[in-house]
């Protein structure tokens, strides 16, 4: 049986794409909005605020789609939100315009998340699904390592033209949207949960398996307490004091997380998801314990290889996870709820890195992590059935 279908490879390489796209602004937004007259604490709070409304709005537009029992509408409007909004970047310099802006980006991400989720659930069987989660994962990720290094390119040839990145991100956003016309859906079963508000997904919960709720109650914990990716950024500038290392770190991260996501998605297939789950955290657990330590350059870039190989054991094997405990008719709910509560969890878990971090020394902002994440091994050890 073919794992990567026509679909999967399609979507994965749409992602690939708007991740491109994406990547490419992400070390020139903070720069471009400080240029503009935003405040450190300006950025912080239109960051927030975009983040939360792509977070809460997963659940929604999840809910929607089984409601409709339809996969692609969603996922092409999404990715067009997204793409719309980079150009528009650069055309005024209005706060309220790049409030709005920034938050039609993330709105874009909130709406087509789940949906594309459900589509490639739907390409899978059981046995399958790690791999195709894990080969599309890899796909992103390849895309989020091409972005920073294109837009880095860019600036030492032409410095300071921020706007023209904005415009320039816009090619691959195209790409992807365009490649999205090449599918085709069959409908799907139709949601039982019925109609209602913009939280009503949250009712998913009441009719959710035993299962289903220990496995994102599990995941949730740790979420609450697994903060930004930028701490370990800020750390590595910390101890290095060099912009150069911490960019090449990061780069290195997604070099590995990106090669590392397939091979580890047919581990699972074989073994188990939650063997290879419970292995990413142990991982996990070593790298924040390592970054506690006032580690070396050398020692940083081997923790950030650890790093990228924890990524590729959780982060395509929990939707694969959930998809496969899901109700067939509320696959896209069910994600959606989780990832609207992770982003929701995520957001309150840099808000308590940032507060150890300022009261008590970096050491505690990594240390506290590494701690909750062996008490989540625990828990996945003896509440979480094998899989």
């Amino acid at each position: 049986m073919r794992i990567i279908t026509r679909t999967v490879l399609i979507l994965s390489v749409v992602s690939l794409f708007a991740d491109i796209a994406s990547e490419m602004l992400y070390p020139v937004i903070p720069v471009y909005l400080k240029e503009i007259g935003f405040t450190v604490l300006w950025i912080g709070i239109l960051e927030g605020f975009a983040n939360f409304t792509a977070g809460i709005s997963k659940g929604y537009f999840g809910k929607l789609s089984d409601e409709k029992g339809l996969r692609l509408p969603f996922v092409k409007l999404g990715y067009l939100l997204s793409n719309i909004s980079k150009p528009l970047f650069a055309v005024f310099v209005y706060p309220l315009w790049i409030f709005f802006m920034r938050t039609i980006d993330r709105l874009g991400k909130g709406i087509r998340t789940a949906s594309r989720d459900a589509l490639l659930s739907q390409e899978a069987t059981k046995e399958t699904k790690a791999r195709v989660f894990g080969f599309h994962r890899s796909m992103d990720t390849v895309g989020a390592t091409v972005g920073p290094v294109c837009a880095l390119a860019f600036l030492y040839f032409y410095p300071g033209q921020y706007k023209s990145i904005f415009l320039l991100a816009f090619i691959p956003g195209i790409i992807s949207i365009l490649l999205i016309f090449l599918l085709k859906e069959k409908k799907q079963p139709v949601s039982t949960l019925g109609k209602g508000n913009f939280l009503s997904y949250f009712k998913y919960w009441k009719i959710a398996t035993p299962e289903y709720r220990r496995l994102v109650m599990g995941l949730l914990l740790f979420a609450l307490f697994n903060s930004s990716d930028i701490f370990l950024l800020l750390k590595t500038k910390e101890v290095t004091g060099d912009d150069t290392i911490t960019i090449s770190a990061y780069v290195f991260y997604n070099l590995v997380f990106a090669a590392a996501s397939y091979p580890f998605g047919a581990l699972a297939d074989k073994f188990s998801l939650k063997k290879i789950f419970i292995a990413g955290m142990v991982l996990f657990a070593i790298v924040y314990a390592g970054f506690a330590l006032q580690p070396s350059s050398v020692v940083i870039f081997i923790l950030f290889f650890i790093y990228g190989t924890y990524a590729a054991a959780t982060e395509g094997i929990i939707k694969a996870w959930i998809s496969n405990i899901a109700h067939h008719e509320n696959t896209a709910t069910a994600i959606g709820f989780y990832t609207s509560c992770e982003s929701i969890c995520t957001l309150f878990a840099s808000i308590i890195a940032g507060a150890l971090w300022s009261n008590f020394g970096s050491s505690y902002a990594f240390i506290t992590p590494a701690a909750i994440a062996i008490f989540v091994i625990i828990y996945f050890s003896l509440r979480i059935r094998s899989r």
